[in-house]
């Protein structure tokens, strides 16, 4: 789960990490009333999405009076951000961080991040603050500087330092800097976070170590102990389907093809995309409807994937395990009766009660293909698609 900027910054700041001062703005006036409360000269109006690159987009502007402050709001609220993380079709900006400006003198990068190769969180750092860090990855890898973190003992003040150190932290402010940077981790520990990002850390010019921006995603499985985290979903920044599917307790991602797809089991569903692109189609989503599903949850992942226009045929692909074959076929006819069938649909069924699944269909009176095996059903629905 995401979050916004603001949001993660009054997270940070319960673990005593320096963020500026800001306040959340709705609308225009909101915007310039926040301006007038925080009473800097310089405040800065920032577009609140779940996506990066909003300052390259035009969605992060500074003001040095009030009139500024509104038509930079005024502007930037309403609008269609498109990032490199938006995609094409962009976010539209339905709130503002208006946020004191101050004087900045170095900007840095620090990130924590679970590292599935070592199974450790890993905390990250460079100089190159405000620049993407996958861009300083992939032209001066050696500026990232990584500390792996034993869980038992947590990230220890020598390490915190020897990071300051690596990424040229003025030496009066070492201690500032690592005692920021184990409060983030803390942070990332205690709130179960996947990502916690600072880009950029900065120094100030009254010798202050700041969170200028702040990025928190969280471990969606872990919400169930923080409440307060998911008081923060902003469902606006959401997909739709995505919604749907959560209250359901579906697995589902939406993607940007034209071939729906059901299956049971995320390493089935990740082999059946593989599969449908391997035959020239394109997923239009990741569907798990899980090893347990009942008749009522296969109809509502069923009912989800035809809501999606961009839809032209369907791929259900199952392996009966615990999942039985007739729950699966009872479901899909039920939803395809409710909301009528307009497009091709292939089934594969295989496992427990496969032939009770198969008869159901078969005798349904739905326009269904049958498939023999997966790379066969992929084959079908490819080339009914086109």
């Amino acid at each position: 789960m995401n979050i916004h900027e603001y949001q993660g910054k009054e997270v940070l700041k319960q673990y005593g990490v320096v963020v500026p001062e800001g306040k959340v703005a709705f609308t225009v006036d909101e915007a310039v009333a926040a301006a007038e409360a925080l009473g800097t000269q310089v405040v800065v109006v920032k577009a609140q999405i779940h996506a990066g690159g909003r300052g390259k987009a035009g969605g992060v502007k500074v003001a040095k009076n009030l009139d500024e402050v509104r038509a930079y709001a005024s502007e930037i609220l309403g609008k269609t951000l498109v990032t490199h993380q938006t995609g094409p079709e962009g976010k539209e900006v339905k709130r503002l961080l208006i946020e004191q400006g101050c004087d900045i003198k170095k900007e840095y990068y620090v990130g924590v991040v679970v590292d599935r190769g070592t199974g450790r969180v890993v905390m990250m750092a460079s100089e190159e603050g405000g620049t993407e860090i996958e861009e300083v990855a992939a032209h001066t890898p050696e500026k990232i500087f990584k500390e792996v973190i034993d869980p038992a003992v947590g990230l220890q003040p020598f390490q915190a330092k020897k990071l300051a150190f690596a990424i040229n932290i003025p030496n009066e402010l070492v201690n500032k800097a690592a005692s920021f940077m184990i409060a983030l981790y803390t942070a990332f520990v205690d709130k179960d976070c996947s990502i916690a990002e600072i880009n950029p850390l900065v120094v100030t010019g009254d010798g202050n170590v700041m969170a200028l921006d702040a990025k928190l995603n969280f471990d969606s499985n872990a919400l169930y102990r923080h409440k307060d985290i998911l008081a923060l979903r902003d469902l606006d920044e959401e997909d739709a389907k995505e919604i749907e599917a959560s209250k359901f307790d579906l697995s589902y991602i939406a993607l940007d093809g034209n071939i729906g797809c059901m299956v049971n089991g995320a390493g089935l569903a990740m082999a059946t995309m593989d599969i449908i692109k391997y035959y020239g189609g394109d997923p239009a989503n990741f569907l798990d409807v899980g090893g347990g599903a009942t008749k009522e949850k296969v109809t509502e992942a069923f009912k989800i994937i035809l809501s999606d226009d961009k839809v032209k045929g369907i791929f259900v692909n199952i392996f009966g395990g615990i999942m039985q074959c007739d729950i699966i076929a009872e479901g899909v006819i039920a939803a395809a009766r409710e909301l009528g069938l307009d497009r091709p649909l292939v089934v594969r069924l295989e496992g427990t009660n496969v032939e009770l699944g198969k008869k159901l269909l078969n005798e349904s009176g739905l326009n269904i293909v049958a498939a023999e095996s997966m790379s066969d059903g992929a084959q079908k629905i490819v080339e009914l698609v086109k």
